[in-house]
């Protein structure tokens, strides 16, 4: 299997399936003397965790990640960087039942035709525990970013067609779906527990925000800020849909409202979402991406099994009802990423451009 490795000169592989021993991955292209611990990564993995809402699922893994490799002292060497999280509360008996089966939904009938084989216990590669490994590489990426004044954060916009109307500043940390109009988080509350009591699931809209950054990061033409932002998005398996800044509303504005005026004082607004020509422009980074339902419900479905004989599938067991609220910090593990990498790109060129020939 290939494509398992992301970014350029800051770059993550990730490994490992949803019930296997464990997952991880190893980063390389960390710069050398940046003090990294296992301490210093765990609070970015605790906010993946399940059992933060009533969103989420009942399985129950510690996610404490250990480093392998490339720190020593405290501080990292410059080599690679391997990271494990040991799974401690996988039931593959479970999922017995669904060997032979293709889950509507999922990535069951797809890895079939296109290994001939498949780990149907909890979906193997393509299960969201897939994602514990971005958060722990994008860990470190934060850290790397943070060090030039960049931080990433994300919000909940919408939730089973429950839309945030207001945004009070701060209140994404006060409840537990991350979303900064208190009304709608207990709307959202109240949709999730009808929804989870009819056996289906909801998905949602994020937007990720990263501040600090400065101008300059990007590359034209294939290697777009922008572009690179939305394939990170859309490599985590909810996704369905990504827009930088105005998005899909920018098609139905004119030229004279779309434009961001700049003023003596800098841009006059951010419909560009902080990028201009696949490059940043110093205005904060917005990225919003569309999350799609989870596909494992108890409500009953159509579906076939390897034979092509029609059955009618219902999957009870432990999971979300909504990937939102955990897959926000996913998001932004991917956009740390992204960053990372076009941090030390950008500062490749500078330090090769300033010298003198």
């Amino acid at each position: 299997m290939s494509g398992n490795t992301f970014g350029k000169l800051f770059t993550v592989t990730t490994w490992g399936e949803s019930h296997g021993p464990a997952v991880g991955c190893v980063v390389c292209g960390c710069p050398a003397g940046m003090e990294l611990s296992e301490q210093a990564l765990q609070p970015m993995l605790d906010r993946r965790r399940p059992g933060r809402s009533a969103a989420s699922t009942a399985r129950r893994e510690e996610d404490r990640v250990r480093i392998l490799s490339g720190v020593f002292r405290g501080k990292t060497t410059g080599t690679p960087i391997s990271l494990i999280l040991e799974n401690k509360d996988a039931r593959s008996k479970s999922y017995d039942h669904l060997e032979n089966v293709f889950r509507p939904g999922h990535g069951d009938y797809t890895y079939q035709a296109k290994y001939g084989i498949r780990d149907h216990r909890g979906g193997g590669r393509a299960s969201a525990r897939e994602t514990a490994a971005r958060v722990a590489a994008g860990a470190v990426a934060a850290l790397v970013i943070g060090r030039a004044g960049m931080e990433v954060s994300s919000l909940t916009l919408a939730m089973g067609g429950v839309w945030a109307k207001t945004h009070v500043p701060g209140e994404e940390r006060n409840n537990p779906f991350l979303c900064p109009d208190p009304e709608a988080a207990k709307a959202m509350e109240k949709r999730v527990r009808e929804v989870k009591k009819a056996g289906d699931s909801i998905g949602g809209v994020v937007q990720v925000r990263a501040t600090g950054v400065p101008p300059g990061l990007g590359e034209p033409v294939f290697d777009k800020l922008d572009a690179e932002l939305a394939w990170a998005m859309m490599s985590i398996g909810a996704v369905k849909g990504v827009e930088i800044g105005s998005g899909f509303a920018a098609a139905e504005a004119l030229g004279s409202e779309n434009n961001d005026p700049v003023t003596p004082e800098g841009f006059a607004k951010n419909d560009a979402g902080g990028v201009l020509a696949g490059i940043s422009s110093g205005q904060d980074i917005v990225v919003r991406v569309a999350v799609k339902p989870i596909p494992s419900i108890e409500k009953e479905q159509d579906t076939v099994d390897t034979n092509n004989r029609a059955r009618a599938l219902s999957i009870s067991g432990r999971h979300d009802v909504c990937a939102i609220p955990r897959i926000n910090v996913v998001c932004e593990a991917m956009a740390c990423l992204v960053l990372a990498d076009f941090l030390l790109r950008h500062r490749a060129a500078a330090g090769f451009f300033s010298k003198e020939s």
